[in-house]
């Protein structure tokens, strides 16, 4: 599994891409479609999100197709029935994002074992303390080989960013405050303080971006002071149920073009 995450970092031929999309959305199996599609796209890093009903964390897209994937009747048991394939589909790192309460509620041992039984290389638990983690959770992550990847705002002081980057998370998931939403990465004084503050910093582990990145000027910039960025309500809002694989192809290829 570490193998397929430190392969992925490794490689600078290009701009660095994760797609997160919602499991079970837009309809209950979709979720192999879409994972065809991105392996046949290329992109660099896959984000599987576990539909949650009250997804605190989340903005209002991805809100909305957890909703409708709890509505198609997306739980986690059907999730892992459906990736028991996985590693058939692509070889690319591929992550849960969920919440504690998800991993509790079905068991801690039971939900590493079962994603280690998939294929799975990590999770990412945005309201996962780092204490409940070091408490509950680390022992059985490390058991079991998974990688657990904390998040980090333009707002975490720098003794938080060093305590993150010790855990060896696979990579450090890098998001933005609300404060500095609108506007083009570009236009954004804020962003740019950020990006070359963390770029500063020299951390170990890889860092990977995700907050209004859209088009492909924001992700060639981005990808020149981290390792990577992370698409996700732009990727959803996208998604076209009728046209599954096209939506997604026009999508990539869009992100992926300066002429696009």
């Amino acid at each position: 599994m570490n193998n397929r995450i430190e392969q992925t970092f490794k490689q600078k031929d290009k701009e660095k891409l994760t797609i997160y999309f919602t499991a079970g959305y837009p309809a209950l199996e979709d979720t192999n479609t879409i994972l065809k599609a991105l392996e046949k796209e290329d992109v660099d890093i896959i984000e599987i999100g576990i539909p949650y009903s009250d997804p605190i964390a989340d903005g209002p897209t991805i809100q909305e197709t957890s909703m409708k994937a709890l509505e198609n009747g997306m739980n986690l048991d059907k999730l892992f029935e459906q990736l028991k394939g996985l590693r058939s589909i692509t070889q690319k790192p591929v992550f849960l994002m969920g919440y504690c309460n998800n991993v509790l509620k079905y068991g801690t041992e039971a939900f590493c074992k079962k994603c280690v039984e998939v294929g799975v290389d990590g999770l990412i638990l945005p309201d996962m303390p780092m204490n409940e983690y070091q408490l509950q959770f680390k022992k059985f992550f490390e058991q079991y080989g998974l990688k657990n990847v904390f998040l980090i705002t333009p707002k975490t002081s720098e003794e938080r960013i060093r305590e993150v980057d010790a855990q060896n998370g696979g990579f450090i998931y890098m998001v933005s405050s609300s404060s500095t939403t609108g506007g083009s990465w570009q236009d954004s004084p804020e962003r740019l303080a950020y990006l070359e503050r963390i770029k500063d910093m020299n951390l170990k582990t890889p860092q990977m971006i995700g907050f209004g990145i859209s088009d492909y000027a924001a992700l060639k910039l981005v990808n020149q002071y981290t390792d990577g960025a992370i698409v996700g309500s732009a990727f959803l809002r996208n998604l076209d149920p009728d046209n599954l694989e096209g939506s997604i192809k026009t999508f990539i290829k869009g992100i992926r073009t300066e002429e696009a």
